[in-house]
């Protein structure tokens, strides 16, 4: 018995001076997720072991385990491609962003974990990061039209492909609704993409309009006396978002006699890049100078 206690207790030693040498944390900006919607998640390597380390050679220097919280299985659809050597000197720190979504079978609403391991050749250790919590919720879907896709300039004229555009808001975090335009086929059983287009009120339906290229024009008030604009494109690209007040008049949609779609009324918020530019005291020309 003390034979295999001192062994116990060497492996054990040697796995806290590991986990001390390196820590391995995964990080969201975001808890809650539509399925089918993009779920990037980022994998945050901090090195104190006084030595710089050759990471990301191997294919499986760095993988990904999902677990369900709800005690279902979780179908692994693929590996997490994660590619590129490169060298973390001591206190240095990686970060390596990735999707989850279209690796793992995460379309059931539920609590989910993940956890990343890397693998440190030079140790021949493994280091598994803490759990993080994610859920997969459910939509109430607000509104639905088919559409077809356009042909490319100079392409030969074909059958159109269709596509479907639906609405849908969710509570996330059970305090905040969320307005999400989803791209899939009409049957709904393949989804291109999943946008988040903001917040928005529990009164109310949004406005939508479908303009002369298929791209969809979604108006929606986000609060007490503001409203989000977005234009999503039929492979569920965010094109524009821009935020209206409610100043003298309401902002609406407006379609134009070319199939242009435009927001009329209200007044448009500057964007950062459009703020003038602030010049300091000692920037300023002295008194007399032009």
């Amino acid at each position: 018995m003390k034979i295999t206690f001192s062994i116990f207790g060497l492996a054990l030693l040697t796995f806290f001076n590991a986990a001390a040498q390196l820590s391995v944390e995964v990080t969201m900006e975001q808890g809650e997720f539509l399925p089918s919607e993009t779920i990037p998640a980022a994998v945050r390597i901090t090195n104190r072991s006084g030595q710089p380390l050759h990471l990301g050679t191997e294919a499986n220097w760095l993988t990904f385990n999902v677990e369900s919280g709800d005690g279902f299985i979780v179908v692994k659809n693929g590996d997490v491609p994660v590619v590129g050597g490169f060298d973390l000197g001591s206190s240095q720190v990686a970060t390596k962003h990735v999707d989850l979504a279209p690796y793992f079978g995460l379309q059931r609403p539920g609590r989910y974990r993940v956890t990343a391991t890397v693998q440190i050749k030079d140790w021949s250790e493994a280091m598994t990061s803490p759990a993080k919590e994610f859920y997969v919720i459910t939509g109430a879907k607000l509104w639905a039209q088919d559409f077809g896709v356009p042909v490319p300039a100079g392409a030969a004229s074909r059958t159109p492909e269709v596509r479907r555009y639906t609405l849908e808001k969710a509570n996330y975090l059970r305090t905040q609704l969320r307005l999400y335009v989803l791209v899939s086929d009409p049957a709904e059983t393949r989804f291109y993409k999943v946008t988040c287009i903001g917040k928005t009120v529990s009164f109310g339906d949004p406005e939508t309009q479908l303009d002369n290229v298929s791209d969809l024009h979604v108006l929606s008030q986000s609060g007490a006396s503001f409203f989000t604009y977005a234009v999503v494109n039929p492979d569920g690209g965010l094109v524009k978002q821009e935020i209206y007040d409610y100043v003298t008049t309401r902002p609406r949609l407006n379609m134009n006699d070319d199939g242009t779609v435009t927001v009329v009324g209200g007044v448009r918020r500057l964007q950062p890049e459009e703020m003038p530019a602030v010049k300091s005291p000692d920037q300023l020309p002295a008194p007399g100078q032009p």
